[in-house]
């Protein structure tokens, strides 16, 4: 495992866990120096990808979407908690560092996408536009891939869904406010912490939490249907911050509120320790002990239908405590359907001709 100094700027990690996918590994001790150098550059690297396929078939049942896409691989934003980053071993890299500084940019994003719409055989629904990572980082203002794809959604009047925490959402309000018109958009802001100090290390390249709130805010004005996702609660960190996240949500004109409990799958093990020891110290032991109660002794539980709330006293109680904010807050709001009728198949229409 490389580790290095935690005076790493702006970035999540200071680790990067050996990669179970690779043979051999960097020494970065080597006494001849002809290995890498111990501490790491700072800039990011894009890697350009041309993948034949882009949206992904979901097969779990925790999440309310029929396909992902996801025109970059790994993410600028940090955040330490990120499920994604143990995807990243599959192209090579870490879990740990890499994952923040390498991205992978699919260039044919939009191509692929429209590639799939034309497929005799495809069937409109609803395609979630980031479900691994997100789609408006950092990188997002160089290559505008996901406007691109917003702009073949539009074409085709097929509906998508996007979770982002980045307020460069914003910079696409006269496409999405027309997909908004055909009832084909559905947004969700993640909302983690009111506190700036704990967000800048928890998540040190994302939108404020104030920024946050007022995409929300824009958003609906604007008609586009955009609710939040209180995730991730990580006991011992921002657990008490509930209520209050959710208050902010409705108040900003949030459509719904969805919840998620931590869990550390994969690497994040590693990953999440060695962050709570750079930064929080002396509650440590107090908030893995949390999260493992919260998971039968583990870190992380992968069983469908508990792995995302939990389960046992800590995590039924924070639960409840999501539930009644919910109710007192935002009862009688909810998301309006999408609508799956407008698609347009080009197959189809050409037929229409004869």
């Amino acid at each position: 495992m490389e580790k290095y100094p935690a005076t790493r700027v702006k970035r999540g990690v200071r680790i990067n866990p050996a990669n179970k996918f690779n043979k051999t590994q960097r020494d970065t001790e080597a006494e001849d120096g002809l290995d890498e150098a111990a501490e790491p550059k700072e800039e990011t690297q894009f890697f350009r990808e041309k993948p034949k396929e882009i949206v992904n078939e979901v097969t779990s049942p925790d999440l309310p979407m029929a396909y992902s896409l996801n025109p970059y691989q790994g993410c600028e934003h940090g955040c330490v908690y990120c499920y994604a980053r143990n995807t990243h071993t599959f192209w090579g890299f870490s879990a740990g560092m890499d994952f923040e500084q390498k991205i992978i940019v699919k260039d044919n994003a939009a191509a692929a996408l429209e590639a799939t719409f034309r497929k005799r055989n495809w069937k409109p629904g609803t395609v979630m536009l980031a479900g691994n990572t997100d789609c408006y980082q950092p990188a997002e203002r160089k290559f505008q891939l996901t406007r691109q794809c917003l702009e073949v959604f539009l074409k085709y009047r097929h509906p998508v869904g996007i979770v982002t925490k980045n307020s460069l959402v914003l910079r696409d309000l006269d496409l999405l406010s027309e997909l908004a018109s055909h009832n084909l958009v559905h947004i969700h802001l993640s909302l983690t912490t009111r506190d700036e100090s704990l967000r800048r290390n928890l998540e040190p390249r994302t939108t404020t939490y104030e920024k946050r709130l007022d995409a929300i805010r824009q958003l609906n004005e604007a008609n586009i249907p955009t609710g939040a996702l209180i995730a991730p609660i990580i006991p011992g960190l921002n657990h008490h911050e509930i209520p209050g996240l959710v208050e902010d949500a409705a108040q900003a004109g949030a459509c719904s509120v969805g919840y998620g409990l931590v869990r550390l799958n994969g690497d994040l093990g590693e990953i999440f320790e060695d962050w709570l020891q750079t930064h929080y110290p002396h509650r440590a032991s107090r908030v893995i002990n949390m999260i493992k109660e919260c998971h039968g002794g583990r870190l992380n539980d992968s069983r469908f239908g508990t792995r995302m709330r939990g389960e046992g006293v800590l995590a039924e109680s924070l639960s409840q405590v999501f539930k009644l904010a919910k109710r007192r807050y935002l009862t009688g709001r909810s998301m309006p359907p999408l609508n799956f009728d407008a698609f347009i198949h080009t197959n189809k229409g050409q037929m229409c001709l004869f």
